[in-house]
């Protein structure tokens, strides 16, 4: 009769060796033509099955015989990205299926497979008040020395009515470290605006400032009179009050980014300007759909938007329409390596991180030279028969 000891033994073999082959699987680009400005990969590069096993699992026989799990993981998404000693990291949202989330620093030495978790979680230091939750950090590499890593922090909301258990308040948390392992915790993020998420800090002083990138909203759901892409400027990290702060990217009827927009990882510097990747918002009779937009900023006034692209940059395809939130794609990650090469990590339905790789030079032709959205249906008829026209003539 098998023995739960020999149950144990036989379990804990067949869950690393589905373990490895899953961190060793190679990731191969998608074998359909791409549509020549970035290249998706067959398989997602983090799920909650990269978790390690020692942070599920109790692998002692005695008070685990049946090496049943122990602490379950949801989901693994929405992570920050930065390129650290040669190698690509991922700042996860990992999200246990107690619904509460944390970062988990996840290294591939390629950036499109074999993504291994570090030893242990991050851990967070707590404000007078705790988070409740806290998730989607952007990691940015200030010129003032320090990693950034600013996240949204959640708490019950006080003004709550009795018996209300689902009202909140966001905000953006701040931490800073110089080796992704000891986090400093700065004071939450200061703003006269409303609640704040996706919040992005650029990654060079502005006239001595520092300068971020909001997203300040009327309530935790509703956006209400807010929304949009803001723009605003703090003195000191240490003190962190958002003076200035004014809408840069709004929202506008009848398009990707009706409902609401926001930021998605710090801007790419170009020798044509600031690149920048953000999350577009709308509603329709399935539930809400984000899709990934682009749009450019100029090189010395980086309030000022000098081309945007009409439409998404990405949506969700196939199994990435399906997950716990549907018909989500989110990105507050990419990496720009030194040769022009892009890394853009994004997360599909609130469920897994995938990868796509561009170039600087094709992200540049792409958001220079893709026609502009007109707001109108006999517009955009208009631009595909010059299109047509121009082609007849070559």
């Amino acid at each position: 009769m098998t023995t739960s000891f020999n149950l144990f033994e036989k379990r804990k073999i067949a869950l690393e060796k589905e373990h490895s082959a899953l961190i060793e699987q190679k990731n191969l680009p998608q074998s359909k033509i791409s549509n020549g400005i970035y290249q998706r990969y067959e398989n997602p590069v983090v799920t909650a099955a990269h978790i390690p096993l020692n942070w599920r699992f109790d692998f002692d026989k005695k008070t685990n015989p049946f090496l049943q799990e122990r602490i379950g993981i949801n989901a693994a998404f929405n992570a920050g990205a930065i390129k650290w000693n040669g190698n690509y990291i991922l700042a996860v949202r990992v999200e246990g299926i107690d619904r509460k989330s944390f970062f988990a620093l996840a290294e591939s030495p390629n950036g499109i497979d074999n993504f291994k978790f570090w030893e242990q979680p991050c851990v967070i230091p707590q404000t007078l008040e705790p988070d409740t939750n806290v998730y989607d950090m952007r990691l940015t590499q200030h010129e003032d020395g320090f990693v950034y890593g600013i996240f949204c922090t959640e708490r019950k909301d006080p003004k709550a009515s009795k018996g209300d258990t689902s009202s909140a308040v966001a905000n953006a948390g701040i931490v800073r470290t110089t080796d992704l392992l000891n986090w400093e915790r700065l004071p939450d993020l200061i703003s006269n605006t409303g609640q704040q998420r996706n919040v992005v800090l650029h990654p060079e002083f502005v006239n001595g400032k520092y300068a971020l990138y909001t997203r300040p909203q009327d309530g935790f759901i509703d956006v209400g009179s807010g929304g949009g892409i803001g723009l605003g400027f703090i003195d000191d990290m240490k003190n962190p009050v958002v003076q200035n702060e004014k809408i840069i990217f709004g929202k506008k009827y009848h398009t990707i980014y009706e409902l609401k927009n926001g930021l998605g990882p710090s801007p790419i510097k170009t020798e044509k300007g600031w690149l920048h990747l953000a999350h577009g918002v709308r509603n329709t009779a399935a539930g809400l759909r984000y899709t990934l937009y682009m749009f450019m900023t100029d090189l010395n006034d980086i309030s000022k938007v000098t081309h945007v692209p009409a439409g998404h940059f990405m949506g969700p395809e196939g199994i990435e329409r399906v997950g716990d939130v549907s018909n989500v794609l989110f990105s507050n990650g990419w990496i720009a390596d030194e040769d022009g090469t892009v890394y853009i990590y994004y997360a599909s339905s609130d469920t897994r991180m995938h990868v796509a790789v561009s170039s600087i030079n094709q992200l540049v032709d792409y958001v220079t030279q893709t026609p502009e959205d007109s707001f109108i249906s006999a517009g955009s008829v208009n631009t595909i028969i010059d299109l047509i026209s121009k082609n007849k003539d070559i």
